[in-house]
């Protein structure tokens, strides 16, 4: 998926939600609403987007959903953006993230440049990069659980080691004897996945990675599979296993249980400018000495 062009109608209603315990986010407020009310119609702040999200999803559950902004701009780092993400996952609405964290891969807005980045963004020079999303299915869940990130399979610590199977689109790959397995989008690919030794993926690419956590055998590394696959992850051991999505624990595996994923049909649209360079922030983020003498 390429990047394309955003808000080239601009925004009459923007959503801010903002990471309650990070300071800086909140004094931020203060100078980004005037900023706004000058462009938009309607401004609406959230200062506490983990309890926005946690009525979201009470709501949902009831029948209905958040009224839906054209654009949210959200205060906080890469944890604040999954929960924004999160919050909107049925109906997806653009959203900027300017970064308040550490990491930043999807908060890409650096702080000193938010001005000059939001404005491009509702002057219609914004770009949106769709981002592969996963919906996964397991046993005790009414509803896909949706991920942006990744989906993790892992042992509780004091248990022995999972035994589990991967199947891709019916056909059995192989069995890990492993701590965890780890099925990431290309967004998550610079997150648990490169912790585990996974390959970092553009973040507007298909494809799904396939990441053991902690393999007992050496030959067993990571796959890139075809965005369309469906896999199929089977524990095959009386070892209980837990699923975490973007995160945040969705249920338990049990002997003979599985959780299958599959591409979600509609991306997510993450937003930003042209000129912030990708490879600026993997060579930040990541340390990248830039050279070799």
């Amino acid at each position: 998926m390429s990047a394309t062009p955003a808000l080239d109608g601009g925004a009459r209603r923007v959503l801010v939600l903002v990471h309650s315990g990070k300071s800086a986010a909140l004094e931020l407020v203060s100078e980004l609403v005037p900023f706004l009310e000058e462009r938009c119609d309607e401004v609406v702040v959230e200062r506490d987007v983990v309890a926005f999200v946690e009525r979201a999803e009470s709501g949902r559950a009831a029948g209905s959903a958040p009224h839906a902004p054209d654009l949210v701009v959200v205060l906080g780092g890469d944890g604040a953006m999954l929960s924004a993400v999160r919050a909107f996952c049925e109906a997806p609405v653009p959203t900027l993230g300017i970064n308040f964290g550490r990491v930043g891969f999807l908060a890409s807005t650096p702080q000193s440049r938010w001005r000059e980045v939001l404005g491009g963004v509702l002057d219609g020079r914004g770009v949106t990069e769709p981002r592969m999303r996963l919906s996964v299915e397991l046993p005790g869940l009414e509803r896909p659980a949706i991920a942006l990130n990744d989906v993790v399979i892992s042992r509780e610590p004091q248990d022995a080691m999972l035994e589990i199977a991967l199947e891709v689109g019916g056909a059995w790959v192989t069995n890990y004897r492993a701590d965890g397995l780890i099925l990431s989008t290309p967004s998550g690919s610079t997150a648990y996945s490169l912790s585990a030794g996974g390959p970092i993926l553009a973040p507007t690419l298909l494809g799904v990675v396939v990441t053991p956590i902690c393999s007992q055998a050496l030959a067993n590394r990571p796959l890139v599979l075809h965005p369309d696959s469906v896999t199929r992850v089977e524990v095959v051991t009386d070892v209980d296993a837990d699923v975490v999505v973007d995160g945040q624990r969705v249920g338990a595996l049990r002997h003979g249980d599985s959780v299958v994923a599959r591409r979600h049909p509609e991306p997510f649209p993450l937003l930003t400018m042209p000129d912030l360079d990708p490879y600026r922030r993997l060579r930040e983020r990541l340390g990248w000495s830039g050279g070799v003498q």
